[in-house]
């Protein structure tokens, strides 16, 4: 097979055997710059469609990226022979190299090369990686893509260009080179005057050639250039090699050779091997490097690695200090202190002592009993020598204290499930690592060492899914590489579908004691059993990400009581903190850890137990979503609700937490789409059916369709299987009106009808108002102006006598809207002026700006285009206010049709093509459609009949797409006046497009 090589350390150019592949346009170029970008790993559609069409893409996106894909398939397939370069896979598509080149991926290869190389002490062989890295560079990174997001990782790649440069000077400058290297640095610090490492460099090549005076001219250039531009003072490192120049300190000589230990001195290397399927971690082992820095400096260099378990905090420290230990002749001593451990207690520091002390030299007769006295005797003893110190899996700070050095020629590397950084801040030199999960690259990597066949190369779709099952947790990868490497007759996918069982992932990644669940469970042991219990019933609900009042409500606890509980997880590394919301944090379970803790609260709580905390965790979300839709609507308005028991917080909280309604809705989208779900399945009907039709303050403000599909369907039937009659009725009425939002109007009829019947015999006019006004809204649709007006007043009546204010001026900006189709615009004016007050009154920013464009309306067809705009810039700036881009889209269009109508084409182009953006963005195909359609009219009277022409088409497509038949026959007839007419007729074109 022919090998491709791509190049983007420039210009993009993709050659074979040195003959350049062309690839057709900016679109196909963008398209494989984001793939090159990130190979190995799958770029969604939404991220495609973002880069190639900056931040606007068109309705028809997916399907050009998918003409876009199969042309590059084409042009590579006649290059090379291949066809599986591009990979679909879910969502979107996927770059695989094998054994193609990338230059950007060997760069960072001969980098890292290049850094472990200097680590080890291996000077010369470090400068070649670096040189040789530095060399693939032709110019800027993807020179002339203009997308936001390859821009971006342009200059990632630019950055990391700069670091290496300046590595490979540090090597140079140490091999005594300082004079031939100032002139291009001078230059490099005029290209890049706010790099403060190559500013130290400069420096340092001044002072070794006997130029003090401009050592320290550059330094006050640089604190000149640094104070002007950014308003800051230079770092403590330039800072301090500042003050050594003008101490002529003797530590800015170059370093000589290492000085030959006494004869019969100790050396002890404790350091167990390093793992051979150690994959990636670039950023932690740069990161580890910073503790290299401190090395002889004022405190001594203390690194922490933490994390889960089987997250691979041993290996990345064990790998890590056989990279540097060239740094430390005077040995390396390595400690397993047992603090998560199955079966033994944790080491006593004084045993360790003991043991390092003898490695180091000392004799046993020596050695004190007493331990403050071993830990004296340590600290002398290491006095003036260079030993890394590593101590894996530590329980605690009071554990390892005792093992510390005093002098900052050494260096301690700690691993543990607790950060300990409260203690260890401060006093040392400390560098904090936070270890989570591996990149999918590196996962697949992983994967296929440990394995060591090609299955997976074979195979990327199932290797990306194995990692994703995987949590992408180096212990798990391992296991799961093993299972498959003593299996060849296995192929990936079947080891994925035995994962994707949640009931057996555990199993199947726990084949003995080293497995997942063991390494889970001695964090989970040693948890207080009030935090246990938290960790269980959290691991219960189906919920991806939570606040601490979700856990409050599931142990029926305290807000902060709670917060303190899921924090002691947190710090256990059995929770991820996510982001704070107002003020409030979220947490979420990786998959592993929730699997786990859903297996402990089924194995350790009672069902009833279960089943209490459930419905518990249905109360504290039922109680702020109604709080949420009380303050979208003005009230506990559009409504029905249940009998349902709620869980109460204070106010303050409350209020902190709703402080934007909508927001909320939003941030617990997914947890309540899942309680849902779980609630349905549990037969607990009030709770699921409530939430549910509380949420459609979410589903239909932000047009999220399948899940309020999803959800009325799991309450109906479980509403229907437990006899709730309420219940039934209620998400009948919700199903119904979401067929009539998508068009649907002859199922939504029939689901109406069938809910009135039960609202009938319930005695419940809230609810049989709310039908009512949809079934009108159903006529309506029908072409029973009559029949629909006269239901609606029926409704209009029921919502008065009930008091549902909002639902009142909605019907009566409905009937305002049949008046004006049944001919009548005078009394759609007055009630739609009667429906604005309404809505004011309210308070409501959504319902009075959904009155005033109706109003606007009104205004519109008596041909008072001035008043119809004012109303319309009125709603405009309700709704921008509110982040309400569906009402923004309304508004636009009713504005948009003000303008015409005065006579403004211009304004209203423009306005109209923000319409159908802000449509297009909610997304609201019928929408979007109505404002095209208006964008064809207002273009054609602008003599532009190739924009008209496509507009009225784009409409066209859109209303059939929606099953709108009227509409869609309506954008016909436009096509046919745009064709007839020489000079488009604005009154011919409005007829058309008006309600």
């Amino acid at each position: 097979m022919l090998q491709v090589v791509f190049r983007i350390l420039g210009p993009l150019d993709i050659r074979v055997e040195d003959r350049p592949v062309p690839l057709q346009g900016a679109r196909q170029r963008t398209l494989m710059s984001m793939l090159l970008l990130a190979p190995g790993k799958v770029v969604s559609t939404d991220a495609l469609a973002d880069a190639i069409w900056h931040g606007n893409p068109p309705a028809t996106a997916r399907n050009q990226l998918a003409i876009c894909v199969s042309a590059l398939r084409k042009t590579l397939k006649a290059a090379v022979g291949v066809e599986d370069i591009l990979v679909t896979s879910h969502p979107g598509y996927m770059l695989y190299a094998g054994e193609h080149r990338i230059d950007a991926v060997e760069f960072e290869e001969r980098a890292g090369e290049g850094r472990e190389a200097a680590r080890r002490g291996r000077g010369d062989e470090a400068i070649g990686h670096f040189e040789e890295a530095l060399a693939m560079w032709r110019g800027p990174a993807l020179e002339g893509i203009t997308a936001e997001r390859v821009e971006a990782e342009s200059a990632r790649l630019t950055e990391l260009r700069l670091d290496v440069y300046e590595q490979l000077t540090a090597l140079r400058l140490d091999l005594g080179l300082h004079g031939e290297l100032i002139a291009e640095l001078s230059g490099f610090v005029r290209e890049n005057p706010l790099r403060e490492k190559a500013v130290a460099l400069l420096m340092l090549a001044h002072y070794r050639s006997g130029r003090r005076a401009e050592a320290l001219e550059a330094y006050r250039d640089g604190a000149r250039l640094f104070a002007e531009e950014l308003g800051i003072d230079p770092g403590p490192a330039l800072q301090e090699l500042h003050e050594e120049i003008l101490a002529d300190s003797p530590k800015l000589l170059p370093p000589t050779e290492n000085a030959t230990l006494v004869q019969g001195a100790a050396v002890p290397a404790h350091l167990p091997p390093s793992p051979a399927s150690f994959t990636g971690r670039a950023p932690e082992l740069a990161a580890l490097d910073r503790l290299l820095d401190h090395l002889g400096g004022t405190a001594l260099p203390v690194g922490s690695l933490t994390g889960t378990g089987g997250v691979g905090k041993t290996a990345l420290a064990v790998h890590w200090a056989h990279q540097v230990v060239a740094r430390f002749p005077d040995g390396q001593l390595f400690a397993d202190m047992r603090g998560y451990d199955e079966d033994e207690a944790p080491r006593r520091p004084g045993a360790v002592l003991d043991r390092f002390l003898r490695a180091l030299g000392v004799p046993g007769p020596q050695i004190p009993a007493d331990q403050v006295e071993r830990t004296a005797l340590f600290r002398s003893v290491l006095d003036g020598r260079r030993v890394l110190i590593v101590l894996d899996n530590a329980r605690s700070y009071q554990q390892i204290r005792p093992l510390l050095p005093g002098t900052s020629g050494c260096c301690v590397l700690v691993t543990s499930r607790d950060s300990m950084g409260g203690a260890l801040a401060g006093d040392y030199a400390y560098v904090p690592l936070q270890l989570g999960s591996l990149a999918q690259d590196e996962s697949l990597a992983l994967l296929s060492r440990v394995a060591g066949d090609d299955r997976f190369s074979a195979d990327p779709v199932g290797a990306a899914r194995l990692s994703e099952l995987c949590d992408r947790l180096p212990l798990a990868l391992r296991i799961a590489a093993a299972r498959l490497a003593a299996k060849p007759h296995w192929s990936v996918r079947t080891l994925v579908s035995r994962l994707e069982d949640q009931h057996r992932r555990l199993d199947e990644l726990s084949i003995d004691a080293r497995g997942v669940r063991a390494g889970l469970r001695l964090s989970y042991r040693d948890l207080a059993p009030a935090t246990a219990r938290m960790f269980r019933l959290l691991g219960t609900v189906c919920v991806p990400e939570f606040s601490a009042w979700a856990g409050a409500a599931l142990l029926d606890i305290d807000p902060v009581d709670a917060e303190d509980l899921i924090e002691q997880l947190v710090d256990a590394q059995l929770l991820e903190p996510l982001h704070a919301t107002t003020g409030h944090v979220r947490y979420r379970f990786q998959d592993l850890l929730r699997l786990f803790a859903r297996e402990c609260g089924l194995a350790e709580e009672e069902e009833e137990t279960r089943r209490a905390a459930l419905r518990r965790a249905g109360a504290g979300w039922l109680g702020l979503a109604r709080e949420a839709h009380r303050r979208v609507y003005g009230g506990d308005y559009t409504v029905v609700h249940g009998s349902a028991p709620l869980r109460e917080l204070p106010a303050h909280y409350v209020d902190s937490l709703l402080e934007d309604p909508l927001e909320w809705f939003e941030t617990e989208r997914l947890a309540l789409t899942g309680l849902i779900d779980q609630l349905a399945r549990d037969d607990e009907s009030a709770y699921a059916w409530d939430l549910t039709m509380t949420a459609v303050t979410l589903f239909q403000n932000r047009n999220y369709l399948e899940d309020w599909a999803q959800c009325g369907d799991a309450a109906l039937a479980a509403a229907r299987r437990t006899g709730d009659g309420l219940g039934e009725a209620a998400m009948l009425h919700s199903l119904g009106t979401l067929e009539i939002v998508q068009w649907e109007y002859d199922s939504a009829y029939d689901r109406l009808g069938r809910a009135l019947t039960l609202f009938d015999e319930l005695g419940q006019d809230q609810g049989r108002a709310l039908v009512l006004r949809n079934l009108a809204l159903c006529e309506r649709h029908r072409g029973d102006l009559d029949q629909a007006y006269g239901t609606g007043r029926r409704s209009l009546e029921t919502f008065r006598a009930v008091g549902d204010h909002y639902a009142e001026a909605h019907v009566l900006g409905l009937l305002a809207q049949i008046e004006l189709e049944r001919g009548d615009p005078q009394a759609s004016l007055v009630l739609s002026s009667e429906a604005v007050a309404r809505s004011r009154g309210l308070g409501t920013v959504r319902g009075e700006a959904m009155s005033t464009v109706r109003l606007a309306e009104a205004l519109i067809h008596q041909g008072d285009g001035e008043r119809a705009e004012d109303a319309c810039r009125r709603a405009l700036d309700l709704v921008l206010g509110s982040g309400d881009r569906r009402g923004e889209a309304h508004v636009l269009r009713a504005l948009g049709e003000a303008l015409w109508r005065r006579g403004e084409l211009a304004e209203a182009e423009t306005v109209l093509r923000d319409a159908v953006r802000a449509a297009e963005e909610v997304p609201d195909r019928y929408l979007k459609a109505r404002a095209g359609a208006v964008l064809g009219c207002v273009r054609a009277l602008r003599a532009d009949r190739a924009g008209a022409a496509a507009s009225f088409n784009a409409a066209g497509e859109l209303f059939a797409e929606a099953g709108v038949r009227t509409w869609r026959e309506r954008v016909e007839q436009l096509l046919v006046a745009l064709a007839q007419d020489e000079q488009a007729d604005s009154e011919r074109l409005f007829a058309l497009v008006r309600p």
